[in-house]
């Protein structure tokens, strides 16, 4: 019996996966390469497209092998991109410059220099707060600064749209790719042209705007070749990797949040519109024409994690270090961590946060500042999701992805202090198979994203313990209270 298979094609900031998935969404066969970020200081941080390009095309071959696939089982491969990313290319389709990504801090003195209104007003147009992450404020960088790639380029290329030119040549982009950019007006859904001149580029340098359900085929020959597949086989352009996150978790209805926890993290959610925060707090990039998703990126993940396990040079794995807080109580003996080690997106953006760790005595242990970290970064998501409310329905279903769900201490500690039941998945690879869900929409295999639902690897379910909750609910108090004094001094 002819199978029926689809690949998820997953370009993070940390790695590049192929999934490969009956429609079902059973996982068949996946492969994965580390993507190499380079740090010329604290400030540039930087990836070579070429790089990410090889690896793509390299986990695509290594995944058809694992999985044995046939050319008549494989319906079609869906693409998702992490957002942020800018690339200056010439008219060959070359890159001029390296990759910028999202923790890149070179726009950071031009978004000081910017007024008030004026970032009012960007927010308003955007539903993307102003800052250094963002591809506006590098290109305003750029602009500024004279950067010799950004004199030179042809087009301005996200990862994505780097690929659909070099693979397809076709110059496209989809909804949320061009949300996440900064220059895309989302009551237009179309590029803005006051945006375009305040950085200094046309147009005609950016890609055509499409559905994420927009197919490509006729791969580039030498591509298909290396891939080892058809150069007819359909691909899907796909979405950011927000958006396939809490597709390939069934998030895809209003009243449900997804959590992604990796090296960073995120909380996301669907909804009808592009509703944006009266305190520009929130983000709300498109999906399609109807549908956006809204939320809060943080920059305080996993990466809070590592830093303190490097700090207390703790000989273990990092699952050993995790779970060596189980030790301590609820609340970290009275510590309280504010995780902007690495300055902060959502809910400050602010570049110049800090992390603090507040109530340490003498009788303090490792294990309760690793707890406090923990319950630190979680408070920060928990923020985040109460500044959702406040602008769309009450969630009632928590789904979590990324690469801290292998902890269940920590799966424990989210049920607590946001009071819910947590959803996770027996796959870690939730923004692939939104991605693959993608192209099956794509394709007409499917009729509609909601179908998800019926369509999902098995999930486990953590509950909430109520009476950790309750004390949860008093430290976060003691969080929120500690950081509002402190908040002034992040300058």
């Amino acid at each position: 019996m002819r199978r029926e298979l689809v690949i998820g094609l997953d370009i993070g900031t940390t790695n590049i996966k192929a999934v490969l998935f009956n429609i079902k969404g059973n996982l068949i066969a996946e492969a994965e390469k580390k993507v190499v970020t380079y740090y010329s200081n604290h400030v540039n941080h930087e990836q070579n497209p070429l790089e990410l390009e090889k690896s793509s095309v390299q986990v695509i071959k290594q995944v058809i092998k694992k999985g044995k696939v046939k050319s008549n089982e494989l319906l079609s491969i869906g693409i998702s991109c992490a957002m942020h990313s800018i690339i200056c290319v010439d008219k060959n389709n070359n890159p001029l410059s390296p990759m910028i990504i999202w923790s890149d801090g070179r726009g950071t003195t031009q978004v000081k220099n910017m007024s008030k209104a004026k970032t009012n007003k960007l927010y308003e147009k955007t539903g993307v707060p102003v800052h250094p992450m963002t591809p506006f404020a590098k290109l305003l960088w750029m602009k500024q600064t004279g950067f010799k790639p950004f004199q030179e380029a042809y087009y301005f290329m996200t990862m994505k749209d780097f690929l659909m030119k070099r693979w397809f040549n076709k110059h496209i982009i989809d909804y949320s790719m061009a949300a996440s950019t900064g220059l895309l007006n989302i009551h237009m859904l179309d590029w803005d042209k006051e945006i375009l001149d305040l950085v200094g580029i046309e147009q005609s340098q950016l890609g055509k705007i499409v559905e994420p359900t927009e197919l490509v085929t006729s791969l580039n020959e030498n591509i298909a070749d290396e891939m080892e597949i058809e150069k007819d086989t359909l691909f899907s352009i796909g979405a950011a990797d927000g958006q396939m996150a809490n597709l390939g978790s069934g998030a895809i209805t209003s009243n449900e949040i997804n959590i992604s926890m990796g090296t960073s993290g995120a909380v996301r959610q669907f909804t009808e519109g592009t509703p944006i925060s009266k305190k520009m707090n929130t983000f709300a990039y498109p999906l399609n024409t109807y549908k956006s998703i809204i939320g809060g990126a943080t920059n305080n993940g996993g990466i809070a994690l590592q830093w303190l396990k490097g700090l207390l040079e703790f000989k273990g794995n990092f699952s050993t270090f995790l779970k060596s807080a189980e030790k301590t109580e609820v609340g970290a003996n009275g510590i309280i961590f504010l995780p902007y080690i690495n300055g902060e997106r959502a809910p400050l953006w602010n570049q110049q946060a800090q992390g603090v760790f507040w109530g340490l005595n003498i009788n303090h242990t490792k294990e309760d500042m690793i707890r406090a970290v923990l319950e630190g970064i979680t408070f920060n998501i928990y923020k985040i999701s109460k500044e959702l409310k406040k602008i769309t329905s009450e969630f009632t279903k928590v789904s979590i992805n990324g690469g801290l769900t292998q902890s269940s201490f920590w799966l424990q500690i989210v049920a607590d202090i946001l009071g819910k039941e947590v959803y996770v998945t027996n796959t870690h690879h939730n923004v692939a198979w939104g991605a693959s869900w993608t192209s099956l929409v794509a394709i007409g295999r499917v009729k509609s994203f909601e179908l998800i639902k019926e369509n999902m690897p098995n999930e486990n379910i953590v509950f909430a313990n109520e009476k950790n909750h309750i004390l949860y609910e008093s430290s976060f108090k003691k969080y929120n209270d500690l950081l509002n004094q402190l908040e002034p001094l992040f300058i």
